[in-house]
């Protein structure tokens, strides 16, 4: 299960976060991830809270935005959906090489309640 070490890393990145910007719990964590980045989001989701489990992300709410595959057509010059992958201009029928979106995995952003006094 690779969601399970993709949430290490975004925990990872986010504690890190958090704590460059002064601490506090993390109330909120948004995550982009395209269409063909081979990520099981209900797997992804489970992972969650194991992975938060005893950070100061414990309790937070995930956050998933998927990015639809786009594919841009080197003939017609326009990008298109790429549609389950396939890569073939519906206008003009060429085989695109050149994929501009759908296989990212990305933190968007994260949510901090103020920190607590020092």
């Amino acid at each position: 299960m690779h969601e399970l070490s993709l949430m290490e890393a975004v925990r990872d990145q986010v504690l890190e976060q958090a704590e460059q910007h002064g601490g506090g719990c993390i109330t909120a964590i948004a995550l982009r991830i395209g269409s063909l980045a081979g990520v099981e989001v209900d797997a992804l989701t489970l992972a969650f809270s194991v992975v938060m489990a005893g950070t100061a992300a414990a309790g937070a709410r995930l956050e998933i935005e998927t990015v639809a595959a786009e594919c841009f057509c080197g003939s017609c010059r326009t990008p298109f959906p790429a549609q389950d992958g396939v890569c073939e201009c519906p206008r003009c029928g060429a085989i695109s090489r050149q994929l501009l979106r759908g296989r990212e995995l990305q933190l968007a952003s994260i949510e901090l309640d103020d920190p607590a006094p020092r």
